[in-house]
C-alpha cells in the first residue's frame, strides 16, 4: 500500500437515509477522537475505540497507523465503523503499534460527500511525517485560511482542522510538538486534537477545555480519547482527563505533560453532559448517567403536572425520565420503543419512506398509552419538527393529555466550537417565547429546565454564577466565551448586538 494513500470509499453513504430517521432535529457533535501507542496492532485498538465513539459521528471514518517498516499508512471511508473498519484486509494494510482515528458529522451535505474532508489529515514535513484528527471547530478559520492561502498555501479540503497543518508547515520550530505548539497558538475556538508523528502520540485541549479528552493505560501501553466509554471497550484503564489547556507528548519513555497556553477559567461543554456523551461515560469525575438522572430530578422539582405516566423520548431522554418519575411519584413506562435497527441499509429512501419521518425510528406502545395523561421527557428542542411528530403520534394511540418536560434549558443560540447547530433563525427558541412553542408543537404543557436547575444538576449547588459560568452554554444563554470571529465577520450578530 503506498504511504498514507487515500483508499476509496467501499460503498457510497447514504446520508439521506441517516437524515429521513428524524435525527435532523437533534444537535449533532461534529467528531470523536481517538490514538493508541505502544500497543502492537494498535490500529485494531483503535477501530474498537471509533466504534464505542460511533455516537459522535456516524458519517464517516480514518484511521491512520505507523509501522517501522511500511511508514505511514492510512484508510478512510464513508459510513460506520462497523461496516469498514472490521473487516481483516482492510485492518491489515494498518500495521504497527501506533494509530489514530476519526469518527466524523459533517455540518452539511456537500461537506459529507467529499472524501476529502475525512479525518486524520497527513501531513509530510522536513521533520518528519504528522497525522492530526480535532474534535470541535476553530472560530478564526477562514480568517487563517485566507492568510495562509496569500502566503501560498494550497488547501485539499474545507476543513477547519487543515489549517493547523498549514500553520505547523510554516514554523520554524525544533521539533513537530513545538511546531503543533505553534500552530494551535494561531487558532481559536474549541479543539481537542490527537496527532501522531513516528514516534510520538500527542493529544491537547484548547485552554478553556470546551471538548472533552481523556487518558488511558493498557498494559504497557496509552490511549487517547474523547470518552471514558471507548477506553471501556478494549479493557484500558482510565487515568485522569487531559487538563484545559494542556499537551501530553507520549512515547516510549511516558507521558511529558506540557502547558502551551496562557491559564484560562476552564469552560467545558455543559450540552456534553445532556446529550452528546454516551450515558455509561464520567465526565469531570461524574457518572453522565447519574447527571441525566439528576436533570430529571430537577425538572420534577421546577415543572410539576398531574399525570398518569412518564415516557422518555428514547433514547437520550431516558435518564432524565427516569429521574422525574423517581421525584414526582409518576409511574415511569416505555410508552415509545426505539427500533435499533433502522438504518442505512433498511431501504431506499424515496420520498414516501422520507414522510413517515420519526415512525421508521420510533413506535408508540398503544397499550401503554390509550387513556393516559403522559409526559415526554426529551433532552431537547431544536427545530420543533420531531416533537411534533412525536406527539401526533402519542395522541393517535389514544392518549388524553400530552405533557413535554426538556431536560435542557431552550436552545436559542448556535453553537460554534464543535456543533451542528442550525441559523438561529431556525431555532425554535429564538423566535418563540415557551408559551408560544407549546401552541406551536400543539401539546397540553411544555416546561424546560431552567439553566440554574441544569447547573444543580451538574453539581453546582448554587446554580450558574453570571459573573463566571462554569461552563460554556452559549446555546442557552448567547454568552460566546470565545468571540466567533468568522461568524460575526459574515453579519452574526452576538446578544448584545441582537438585544439592541
Amino acid at each position: 500500500m503506498t504511504p498514507c494513500a487515500t483508499m476509496p470509499p467501499a460503498h457510497p453513504f447514504d446520508f439521506d437515509a441517516l437524515r429521513a430517521s428524524g435525527d435532523d432535529d437533534k444537535l449533532k457533535e461534529e467528531c470523536g477522537v481517538y490514538g493508541v501507542i505502544g500497543l502492537e496492532q494498535a490500529a485494531n485498538f483503535v477501530a474498537l475505540g471509533l466504534h464505542a465513539l460511533q455516537h459522535r459521528g456516524q458519517e464517516a471514518g480514518g484511521i491512520v497507523s505507523h509501522d517501522p517498516v511500511s511508514g505511514f499508512n492510512n484508510a478512510r471511508r464513508f459510513g460506520y465503523v462497523r461496516d469498514n473498519f472490521t473487516k481483516q484486509s482492510l485492518m491489515d494494510t494498518l500495521p504497527g503499534p501506533l494509530a489514530i482515528g476519526h469518527v466524523r458529522y459533517s455540518t452539511s451535505g456537500a461537506k459529507g460527500a467529499a472524501i476529502r474532508d475525512v479525518q486524520p489529515f497527513f501531513g509530510e514535513f522536513s521533520l518528519g511525517g504528522a497525522a492530526i484528527a480535532h474534535n470541535g471547530n476553530l472560530t478564526n478559520a477562514e480568517e487563517l485560511k485566507r492568510e495562509l492561502i496569500d502566503r501560498g498555501s494550497i488547501f485539499q479540503s474545507s476543513s477547519d482542522t487543515e489549517c493547523i497543518i498549514h500553520l505547523m508547515a510554516r514554523s520554524m520550530a525544533k521539533s513537530i510538538a513545538d511546531r503543533m505548539e505553534d500552530a494551535l497558538r494561531r487558532v481559536e475556538g474549541a479543539f481537542s486534537v490527537v496527532a501522531m508523528t513516528r514516534t510520538k502520540l500527542i493529544g491537547v485541549r484548547d485552554p478553556l477545555g470546551v471538548r472533552p479528552l481523556v487518558l488511558g493505560s493498557l498494559g504497557d501501553g496509552w490511549v487517547l480519547s474523547s470518552e471514558t466509554c471507548a477506553l471501556d471497550i478494549i479493557g484500558a484503564k482510565f487515568v485522569r482527563e487531559i487538563e484545559p489547556g494542556e499537551m501530553v507528548v507520549i512515547n516510549a519513555q511516558g507521558v511529558e505533560s506540557r502547558r502551551p497556553f496562557r491559564p484560562k477559567a476552564p469552560r467545558f461543554c455543559i450540552f456534553e453532559h445532556v446529550y452528546f456523551s454516551r450515558p455509561d461515560s464520567i465526565l469531570g469525575g461524574r457518572s453522565v448517567y447519574e447527571t441525566r438522572a439528576q436533570i430529571g430530578v430537577e425538572l420534577a422539582r421546577e415543572a410539576p403536572v398531574d399525570a398518569d405516566l412518564v415516557c422518555p423520548v428514547p433514547d437520550s431522554g431516558t435518564p432524565a425520565a427516569i429521574g422525574y418519575s423517581q421525584e414526582s411519584g409518576i409511574p415511569y413506562a416505555m410508552g415509545i420503543i426505539r427500533n435499533q435497527y433502522m438504518g442505512r441499509t433498511f431501504i431506499e429512501p424515496t420520498e414516501q419512506i422520507r414522510n413517515m419521518g420519526v415512525r421508521l425510528k420510533l413506535n408508540v406502545n398503544r397499550a401503554l398509552i390509550e387513556g393516559k395523561r403522559v409526559i415526554l421527557v426529551d433532552d431537547s428542542v431544536v427545530r420543533g419538527t420531531t416533537s411534533r411528530k412525536i406527539k401526533d403520534m402519542i395522541l393517535d394511540a389514544g392518549a388524553k393529555e400530552v405533557h413535554f418536560r426538556i431536560a435542557s434549558p431552550p436552545t436559542a443560540w448556535p453553537c460554534f466550537y464543535g456543533v451542528d447547530t442550525p441559523e438561529r433563525s431556525k431555532l425554535l427558541a429564538a423566535t418563540m417565547s415557551e408559551d408560544e412553542m407549546c401552541e406551536h408543537l400543539g401539546v397540553d404543557s411544555l416546561r424546560f429546565i431552567s439553566l440554574d436547575g441544569l447547573y444543580r444538576a451538574v453539581g453546582e449547588a448554587n446554580g450558574r454564577d453570571p459573573a463566571a459560568p462554569a461552563y460554556c452554554d452559549a446555546c442557552f444563554s448567547g454568552e460566546y466565551p470565545v468571540e466567533p470571529a468568522d461568524m460575526i465577520a459574515k453579519g452574526f450578530e452576538l446578544k448584545a448586538q441582537a438585544a439592541e
